[in-house]
């Protein structure tokens, strides 16, 4: 089984940087905990894929468990209150230098991509490629002075939100059963930013956000739509889900849905059960490409991030699941593109 797969989402390096989340752990050296190492990852499908970073306000900052806020029909997790704009600041240039850390401690193994050229390279080489993305915006001044310094250093991929407001736009709150119309749109703020990305060519990845500021996206870019790590509402009616309108705008651009693991959105009962089944995962890629095409569908697991099925193992459980994409049907073209072909094209497509 030779298949590439470029991920659409982890966040390794925030669960490294917190030492109480990643047990004390060494990206170089393998590991009982976590979900992805380099040595697993070796040993995988794994070539690389978007390394999220995501500034909590302090190190105690844990993603709140949607089974402590439990209603009759499902959960209700309130909004998280917006994050002090200068502490994410701190954070994120600490991850953005453990990132670059990775680089140079691999000896050629790992690489931060900032071009399609070196991303392409990369994957042929057998390189682990990794892409700079942030996961919310809080790190970038509300009038867009450092965006650019950011750019600099290698940012190319950005979500405007977590699941928290910002400056910029308003993150979807985990609810179930929920759709994700929660909220207002973007700011002005948030229009401008998404403007300059497409000037600076970063692509803009539309997962956490809420269905007006999704909306407002489409209406300002002139770059393909992305979600990184986000499912199907039609199959898990859980508010971080995509309606089938949102799935056919972000085909409609050209752009890619990365079905994430987590198994609160896999799930038609949003329940946080690890004994969830890898065929929900491909459920969510069947459903998205047969309503859009598999052009338009990914893979974005949120590694590092979630809580995963207990069967995908992390970043070892890869062959499991393109073999079980392979048996539902998908022939060696789809199967190169859901892996990696599909995130290639729209990086092409999107930076500069």
């Amino acid at each position: 089984m030779n298949y590439k797969v470029f991920d659409g989402h982890n966040d390794t390096l925030l669960n490294i940087y917190q030492q109480q989340l990643g047990k004390e752990r060494s990206f170089f050296e393998e590991s009982i905990y976590g979900h992805v190492d380099f040595p697993r990852a070796r040993r995988s499908l794994f070539s690389g894929g978007f390394f999220a970073i995501f500034p909590p306000p302090t190190a105690e900052l844990m993603v709140p468990d949607p089974e402590d806020h439990l209603t009759e029909d499902g959960y209700d997790v309130p909004l998280p209150s917006e994050a002090d704009p200068e502490a994410c600041r701190k954070v994120t240039q600490d991850m953005i230098d453990l990132l670059y850390d990775w680089e140079k401690e691999s000896n050629g193994q790992f690489n931060v991509v900032k071009d399609a050229s070196s991303l392409e390279e990369s994957l042929l080489q057998g390189q682990i490629a990794a892409v700079l993305h942030f996961e919310g915006a809080e790190a970038i001044d509300r009038d867009l002075k450092n965006l650019e310094t950011f750019y600099q250093q290698g940012l190319r991929s950005l979500g405007l939100v977590w699941s928290r407001p910002n400056a910029f736009a308003t993150g979807v709150p985990y609810r179930f059963p929920s759709t994700p119309d929660i909220g207002e749109g973007l700011t002005e703020a948030g229009r401008d930013l998404v403007r300059k990305c497409n000037e600076l060519g970063i692509m803009i990845d539309t997962s956490h956000l809420n269905e007006k500021g999704f909306w407002d996206v489409v209406n300002e870019s002139n770059a393909p739509i992305i979600a990184t790590h986000s499912n199907a509402h039609a199959l898990s009616p859980i508010s971080r889900n995509l309606t089938d309108d949102q799935i056919t705008a972000i085909a409609k651009s050209k752009g890619v849905v990365g079905v994430t693991y987590s198994v609160n959105m896999l799930r038609s009962d949003g329940k946080m059960s690890t004994d969830t089944s890898l065929q929900k995962i491909i459920d969510h890629i069947k459903y998205i490409a047969d309503l859009v095409g598999v052009d338009h569908v990914a893979l974005g697991s949120d590694f590092d991030g979630t809580t995963i099925p207990d069967a995908m193992k992390g970043v070892t459980g890869m062959p499991e699941l393109v073999q079980l994409l392979k048996e539902n049907g998908f022939s060696s073209s789809d199967l190169n593109k859901i892996t990696h072909g599909n995130w290639l094209r729209v990086l092409k497509e999107t930076w500069i």
